[in-house]
């Protein structure tokens, strides 16, 4: 299968000059080991798992790592926390750069073994589903995002070339971004998805939580899937299941952990109002979330009253994997006591950055009504011209301060 390059793939080259060890997270199926093994074709790579202890590294990880000198690309390396001791000690004892590459899944406890026992030795990357770029075999150029930030003045003024070869807007929600949900046929994607979710909640939600009733989490990962681009309410989704809210918010938090859900803070001048009011929630992947939505065809997508939510999904993972990479950045969403809502509000440097949504073909004046609400409601702050992003194939002003900007924008 031919290698498509990926955005971070030239990050990790250049942070290996620099740190001893390399973790890379992100969900499964996102090619994690695919992309290692490509930048290091020589490395021996180890796949640990959840119950074969392979080579005894979790009985005896200093003989385990005397058997495999470095560079060694440690996959799942969750399954295996016995070994970062042993890891931290070979690193301190050692000045060469780039020895070891780990892989992992879990967010939580991954991060939270490396931050007691490798602070400082190694550099933390994230790998997301496929961009559109990626999927077109273009992951080393970069997307719209870093020139929007740069000079959003400029920006929206530019002219804005497509991606080519990208599938249909319908067709591209539906399979969803996961590298290999991309590359198979139509009549096989409910298959992945099957597999992908029994594999996700019998081997990932099993060990990290002590889940009781694995049916009833399915239903929540159906329900969660139905409500994304909402507003969250752990009490409503309590209340649809039958569980408590405090365990529908732990469950939120296990989506989170293993990269299944994303949530977007509030905006408010006051900080502490951002993190008490309510955030917005996102299924990670649009083609899961059609999947457990009972979607069954791109053409089924067309007309359901979901595809609005899906293509705001998918717009909001993609600004948020892209932004994530810039320093002292924060994204929010707003709504004011009027009513009136504005998707993602990027904060960078002190500065404000406001994106609309819009799922249709053409963007008009009207459209970007939320973003002139905005500005009226904080005058005093350092608000840049704005994107409403649609569906359609043209970008273009819709005002002095705003752009119509496509989907398919290189």
């Amino acid at each position: 299968m031919q290698f498509l390059s990926r955005h971070q793939g030239s990050r990790i080259q250049s942070a290996a000059k620099h740190f001893k060890a390399i973790l890379l997270l992100g969900a499964r199926q996102t090619g994690k080991s695919t992309l290692l093994k490509h930048l290091l074709p020589e490395a021996k790579m180890i796949v640990f798992d959840p119950i074969q202890d392979l080579y005894e590294a979790r009985k005896d990880p200093d003989r385990f790592l005397d058997l495999f000198p470095p560079p060694l690309i440690l996959d799942e390396v969750q399954f295996a926390p016995e070994l970062l001791a042993a890891l931290k000690r070979r690193l301190d004892r050692s000045d060469q750069m780039g020895q070891y590459y780990l892989t992992g899944s879990q967010n939580f406890s991954v991060l939270k073994t490396i931050s007691e026992s490798m602070t400082g030795r190694v550099a933390i990357f994230h790998l997301d589903p496929f961009t559109p770029l990626e999927m077109v075999g273009l992951g080393n150029q970069k997307g719209w995002l870093d020139d929007y930030l740069a000079d959003p003045e400029n920006f929206i003024h530019s002219t804005r070339p497509l991606i080519p070869r990208l599938p249909p807007l319908n067709e591209f929600l539906f399979r969803g971004t996961y590298p290999r949900a991309t590359m198979l046929p139509l009549s096989e994607m409910e298959t992945f998805f099957l597999s992908y979710i029994q594999t996700y909640v019998e081997r990932d939600v099993r060990l990290i939580e002590n889940i009781e009733n694995l049916t009833l989490f399915g239903d929540f990962l159906r329900l969660s899937a139905v409500l994304t681009a909402q507003e969250i309410n752990a009490s409503h989704l309590g209340r649809e299941l039958g569980i408590s809210p405090q365990t529908a918010r732990k469950w939120l938090n296990l989506l989170l952990y293993t990269y299944q859900w994303v949530e977007v803070m509030p905006y408010h001048n006051n900080e502490t109002k951002r993190l008490s009011d309510k955030r917005k929630g996102y299924f990670k992947d649009t083609g899961m979330a059609c999947h457990l939505m009972r979607i069954h065809s791109p053409e089924a997508l067309v007309t359901s009253m979901k595809l609005g939510a899906l293509f705001e999904t998918w717009v909001v993972n993609y600004i948020q994997e892209q932004f994530a990479s810039t320093a002292l950045a924060n994204c929010y969403h707003w709504r004011a006591h009027g009513g009136a809502e504005l998707d993602l509000i990027l904060e960078r440097d002190g500065a404000l950055y406001p994106i609309e949504i819009k799922c249709k073909s053409r963007a008009v004046h009207a459209d970007a009504t939320a973003i002139r609400s905005f500005r009226q409601a904080y005058p005093k702050k350092k608000i840049m011209p704005g994107l409403v992003i649609h569906a359609g194939e043209e970008s273009y002003l819709l005002d002095r301060e705003t752009m119509a900007l496509s989907w398919k924008t290189l």
